[in-house]
């Protein structure tokens, strides 16, 4: 049962971080831009992770593009996605510097022996304070286009796609990191305004991560922490089969769901496959104490989630400058400098 994420101080794996992510319960690690010095560094801290743990890991980082973009130096300045169609001549060729440079991203992450960005954001650009330009657009027919050939090109360089934040944030203007968004929407209009990508694209997401906003129409519970949401809309009714991870049990609007162990737990009820308890040294020290007896209870179990998001064998970052496709996306950059 290795269903925990968590994430580390600083550029250096310390001997209590070695302890951590050596925990039965631990089955990813989550790199912030306090996690990155260089690529050498960042390579070396890679490498040291993945030897301190039990199991194979999960290694993931929030690499979308524009202001989420935690590796700088070095790495290629990916645009925000909702850049990417205003700068282009017609849809058709968004739709092309979408895939190319959904490939370049993840290529970059890959060099570096990470598995996943969680990408794509699959959010309507509407009022949500935290969204905005991470979304593609803001029409559900235009984000569905241009994300399905963002997941092609990650696909091509070998990467997992997360899609995100499953209903939709984009319209709900606060800030889940910082305050508890409530969407008084009623069902129809969730769904037609915002469900459309997720119910377009869940056949070739390989993963989800929902949302930590309350939907009342629908329940009581933010998405994350809603079996309604994840078992019966998601699973059920939508089909969708890959992994679901929890958006970061410390955020704001995850209080809602108790103290971080009762969060993880609500989660993991709900439907997650794995909580990312981050942020939270202390919080996240709980959730693997919590989790100690129910470890005992039970047969080891391999991470199925690395089983299911592991990345296939990557360029490194050398032979990827020299590849041909690298140079075609690097052009393309040119036009968002």
């Amino acid at each position: 049962m290795t269903a925990v994420m968590i994430d580390l101080e600083g550029t250096e794996l310390t001997q209590v971080e070695r302890e951590l992510v050596a925990h039965p319960a631990v089955g990813g690690v989550i790199f912030f831009t306090r996690n990155f010095a260089s690529q050498e560094q960042l390579q070396e801290l890679v490498r040291q992770t993945r030897a301190a743990a039990s199991s194979p890991l999960v290694l993931a980082v929030d690499h979308e593009g524009g202001r989420v973009q935690r590796f700088r130096e070095g790495f290629s300045s990916i645009p925000a996605m909702g850049k990417i169609l205003p700068q282009s001549s017609s849809l058709e060729e968004a739709q092309h510097i979408c895939q190319e440079l959904g490939w370049l991203m993840a290529s970059e992450v890959l060099a570096m022996d990470i598995d996943i960005s969680f990408a794509p954001v699959l959010d309507i650009n509407g009022i949500s304070e935290v969204i905005g330009e991470r979304a593609f657009a803001s029409s559900a027919e235009q984000v569905s286009l241009l994300a399905r050939s963002w997941i092609k090109g990650m696909h091509h360089a070998g990467m997992k796609v997360t899609g995100k934040h499953f209903p939709g944030h984009g319209s709900v203007q606060a800030d889940s990191h910082i305050a508890a968004p409530v969407d008084e929407r009623p069902w129809e209009a969730i769904l037609k305004t915002d469900l459309p990508p997720f119910v377009e694209l869940a056949n070739c997401l390989d993963a989800i991560m929902p949302a930590h906003v309350i939907y009342p129409d629908i329940d009581d519970k933010p998405a994350g922490f809603s079996e309604r949401w994840l078992q019966h809309i998601l699973r059920a009714q939508l089909g969708f089969k890959g992994v679901i991870f929890s958006d970061d049990l410390a955020m704001a609007a995850a209080h809602a769901a108790g103290d971080m162990p009762d969060r993880a737990r609500a989660a993991l009820r709900a439907g997650c496959d794995m909580v990312l308890a981050c942020n939270d040294r202390s919080g996240a020290e709980a959730v693997l104490t919590a989790m100690e007896s129910e470890l005992a209870a039970i047969d080891r179990q391999p991470n199925s989630c690395y089983e299911r998001l592991a990345k296939r064998a990557a360029l490194g970052m050398p032979m990827l400058r020299n590849h041909p496709r690298w140079h075609q996306a690097q052009a393309l950059l040119q036009r968002f400098s």
